[in-house]
């Protein structure tokens, strides 16, 4: 009797949320030593064998009564790149935030161990042209396949064969000769690992010559001639700055390539450069205060009892050194240690910090780094040689073994939220890995959010805090300005009259100054003064953004971009700039401080060639007089010689539609205004605002967080939110509008036929839509949403898992994608 064959049992990436499961695989003889959970493989799938990628989950015997299954067809991974941990945590992941296991694995994996699957079609072995005619028959398209593959020389990639029948499905065409011995599938996986590029234009003939070709199609073809007038001066750019200067397209630029007027080429870009040279440090002296911390978390550490502890400290009280002191008592333990960071940003300063305690112990991992780096990185740390792990969201899955601290720094900040499949937030899966290894999860911060206070209260969460700055010195002093008063004086500006005498007197003392925006650009819209018309993006319900620095209007949402007119479109009258942003602060600066450099940091400003880590590291070196920036400036930065922070607009994030509006309003407030004093000289902060009453703005300017928290708790228990109840929202976005509302109105059917139940009766669940998203058109898709406030339990996900198959099965919801997200920060 034969030996039962041995399958694996394959989680796959062609397999959609309404197909997602394992999927069982033959495993032939040949591949039976390297096929171990945790390895990558290629399989065919669906009716037609199209080749996928896949994980292996788990193997063993088939039964003897097991149908005949398809096998492996190759191993992509010579050692598994998950282990069981790695694996059970995909599962969770699956089951807590509505994605597929792979999706969930994608997320888990550098971007450069992804691969890319290339099928192409050959003429099998010892077929010559009469028998592969003959075995297409009268078959026009078979024909037709048969002579593209003679003339490309016997094989060609699917995706030319795609292009080649002009919109018709080859499929069928491809399955009849393969099935017929005619041609034979190979399927090719490449490596995602490589070097950053960009593409850089440059003329490819004589200025004059190239001009004298655009010239005469001035006026028919304006973005050609706006392209070459602008080379001809700088000789040659990345083309992502072309089209951001001239409004033009990469089409554009391909056709003035073909037409031989320029040349398109890749140049490698380096975004992050080797991290300087620091000396080694001892390390920190800790206050009585700072001891105090450490010896009670490193006691939670020490008992090898998963736990939680918020650390609560006031901004410049020392929390990175307490976290130093956690490090080291970890690593002598035999453990290792993970940080997180929310932003970027400030990476570069922490990297410094802990390079000089570590050395290189220390890996860092965020999406800045080049595919090759990081990929060189988490083989580092999955290898051992890295036992202190250093980086933003994604480095929350850092294959660390006896992982025995994870610290979130800041940890009330948005971007640990995922906006992408798997929509999950870094703090639920630290809060797993802890559970899962014994391990102490730290979260940090002067602000923490309403929902980590509110479980650290009720003692949930343990909770030590830091109550003064490290070595005492005062907080800020905070003014608050009232623009209105300003407007009354005839000061309409950005900067009112108390900020530039601030300023001023920096500037006379050598002092340095950080102005706070959280919008780019110049203006928030332009508008008619005559009929009160303002442009609007032609595929978002969004109004365009004047940047002064190109002359256009461009959609934060989509990117669409057209030029400025000279006057309204709609009846000739004049246009009118309303509201600001740091582009415009830069040059009120600039016109008020002739002479003065002001720096500016936001996504406009910061590219792959201007890091952040450039742009700060010369701020503080050239002791650059005023840096103006969006929330980039807001959070975790240390320079000892500024010692003035002005918040242009207060008001921005308070007034919109968010339950979370005044959290983070207040959070931002706070963290920006801690930048100023942490050196020996004292720090000031002016705060500008419409609503100086305001209470939010009141605790803010006070740094009074505990008297914050008991007002917004209380509104979040009259509402029925985050901590109380949890927020499940499914959104469905399609091109067509009436759709998306007919696929929203069955998903509220459905959940109010299940809810109806006693058992989700008894959770007192409230359902509310459908309603449009903030911005309910975003690149001509229009977004409705669901929102169901109760509880966060098994049984409910499993309510929605099961509405989202049933809502991605359906075909009366063609054209109409639908997902579901738990507490969303948007």
């Amino acid at each position: 009797m034969t030996e039962p064959a041995r399958i694996a049992r394959v989680a796959l990436s062609a397999a959609t949320y309404a197909i997602d499961k394992p999927y069982d695989y033959q495993i032939p003889p040949e591949l039976e030593e390297g096929a171990c959970p945790g390895v990558r493989v290629i399989v065919p799938f669906g009716a037609g064998n199209r080749r996928t990628e896949g994980i292996i989950l788990t193997t063993g015997q088939a039964s003897a009564t097991e149908k005949r299954l398809k096998s492996l067809v190759s191993l992509l991974d010579e050692a598994p790149v998950l282990d069981r941990e790695g694996i059970r945590l995909a599962l969770w992941i699956r089951e807590r935030f509505f994605c597929t296991v792979y999706e969930a694995v994608r997320a888990m994996l550098p971007a450069g161990l992804w691969f890319s699957l290339h099928d192409s079609y050959r003429i099998a072995e010892g077929i010559d042209r009469e028998k592969a005619y003959q075995a297409a028959g009268r078959s026009e398209s078979a024909r037709r396949l048969l002579d593209m593959l003679w003339a490309c020389g016997g094989s060609a990639e699917r995706t030319d064969i795609r292009a080649a029948f002009e919109g018709k499905d080859p499929n069928p065409t491809l399955r009849q000769l393969v099935e017929r011995g005619i041609l034979t599938l190979e399927t090719s996986a490449a490596r995602g690992v490589g070097d950053k590029t960009e593409q850089v234009a440059a003329l490819a003939i004589p200025a004059e010559e190239a001009l004298s070709l655009v010239t005469p199609k001035r006026k028919s073809a304006p973005l050609r001639y706006a392209v070459v007038e602008l080379l001809c001066g700088i000789g040659c750019a990345s083309s992502k700055e072309i089209c951001y200067f001239t409004g033009a397209s990469s089409a554009t630029l391909r056709s003035l390539a073909k037409s031989g007027i320029l040349t398109l080429e890749k140049r490698e870009v380096f975004r992050r450069a080797a991290p300087e040279e620091s000396e080694p440090a001892a390390p920190p002296v800790l206050n009585d205060q700072q001891q105090a911390a450490f010896a009670a978390l490193d006691t939670l550490a020490r008992s090898k009892q998963a736990a939680v502890a918020l650390l609560y400290g006031v901004t410049g009280s020392g929390k990175t050194q307490v976290y130093i002191q956690l490090i080291r008592a970890a690593l002598e333990r035999g453990q290792t240690a993970l940080v997180l960071v929310p932003e970027i940003a400030l990476t570069p300063q922490l990297l410094h910090i802990f390079s000089s305690h570590f050395g290189p112990d220390v890996a860092v991992l965020h999406s800045s780094l080049r595919a090759g780096e990081r990929y060189d990185e988490w083989k580092r740390v999955r290898s051992g040689a890295a036992r202190v792990v250093l980086g933003t969201r994604s480095a929350v899955f850092a294959p660390l073994r006896n992982l025995g601290l994870i610290i979130l720094d800041e940890e009330q900040e948005a971007s640990y939220k995922s906006e992408n499949t798997p929509r999950y937030h870094a703090r639920d899966v630290a809060k797993y890995r802890c559970a899962k290894g014994g391990g102490l999860l730290v979260l940090g911060s002067a602000t923490p959010s309403v929902e980590t206070m509110y479980l650290a209260k009720t003692g949930v969460y343990h909770m030590v805090s830091l109550t003064r700055r490290y070595n005492e010195r005062a907080l800020p002093r905070v003014y608050i300005t009232d623009l209105k008063d300003e407007l009354r004086r005839g000061n309409g500006g950005p900067i009112s009259a108390l900020l530039h005498r601030e300023l001023m007197a920096n500037l006379e003392r050598g002092e340095q100054s950080i102005l706070f925006l959280n919008r780019r650009g110049a203006s928030r819209m332009v508008s008619c003064g005559e009929c009160g018309a303002a442009p609007t993006c032609p595929r978002c319900s969004a109004y365009l953004t004047y940047h002064s620095a190109n002359g256009r209007l461009m959609c934060h949402h989509c990117g669409h971009s057209e030029k400025l007119p000279p006057a309204c479109p709609a009846c000739g009258g004049g246009l009118n700039f309303i509201g600001i942003g740091t582009q415009r602060v830069q040059e009120e600066l600039q016109e008020r401080f002739p002479g003065v450099e002001v720096l500016r940091m936001d996504t406009d400003t910061v590219t792959a060639t201007q890091s952040h880590e450039a742009m700060l590291s010369r701020f503080e070196r050239e002791k650059i007089p005023i840096l103006v920036g969006t929330q980039m400036v807001a959070k975790g930065l240390d320079f000892e010689n500024v010692t003035l922070v002005g918040v242009i607009a207060a008001d921005l994030a308070l007034y919109v539609d968010s339950f979370r509006a005044g959290e983070r309003t207040f959070s931002l407030l706070t963290q920006v205004v801690g930048r100023a004093g942490r050196g020996e000289k004292a720090g000031r902060a002016v705060i500008q605002t419409y609503t100086p009453d305001n209470e939010v703005i009141r605790f803010a300017a006070a740094q009074d967080y505990d008297s914050f928290y008991e007002q917004e708790i209380g509104f979040r228990k009259l509402m029925g939110r985050p901590p109380f109840q949890d927020l499940f929202v499914l959104t469905a976005s399609g091109v067509d509008e009436a759709a998306v509302l007919r696929t929203c109105m069955r998903l509220r059917q459905g959940l109010e036929d299940w809810l109806r139940r006693p058992e989700l009766a008894a959770l007192g669940p409230r359902l509310l839509g459908p309603a449009p998203a903030s911005v309910a058109k975003v690149n001509n898709r229009y977004r409705y949403r669901l929102t169901l406030c109760c509880k966060n339990t098994r049984q409910v996900r499993a309510l929605l898992s099961h509405l989202l198959y049933a809502a991605h099965s359906d075909r009366e919801n063609k054209g109409v994608s639908v997902f579901a997200d738990v507490n969303p920060y948007d």
